[in-house]
């Protein structure tokens, strides 16, 4: 009976190191994917501000060629 119970006990430790082993891969991939998301995440933030400054600018001509030819007389 003891040896039966210390063979399930060996299997039981033996399953739990092999869990372990799984979680720690697992915890290792995920930091991984963690790394290279926050690394497009901030690639795509500056992006984001790049294209803004541009729009920005874009923005900025169009107002002032509306407001010149607003000004501006049109000859016919």
């Amino acid at each position: 009976m003891i040896e039966s119970s210390l063979s399930k006990l060996e299997q039981l430790v033996s399953d739990l190191v092999q869990q372990k082993q799984e979680l720690l891969d697992a915890n290792t991939q995920l930091n991984t994917e963690l790394a290279q998301t926050k690394e497009e995440n901030e690639t795509l933030q500056l992006s984001l501000m790049e294209a803004e400054e541009k729009q920005g600018a874009t923005a900025a001509r169009i107002q002032a060629l509306v407001e010149r030819a607003s000004v501006s007389p049109v000859s016919a």
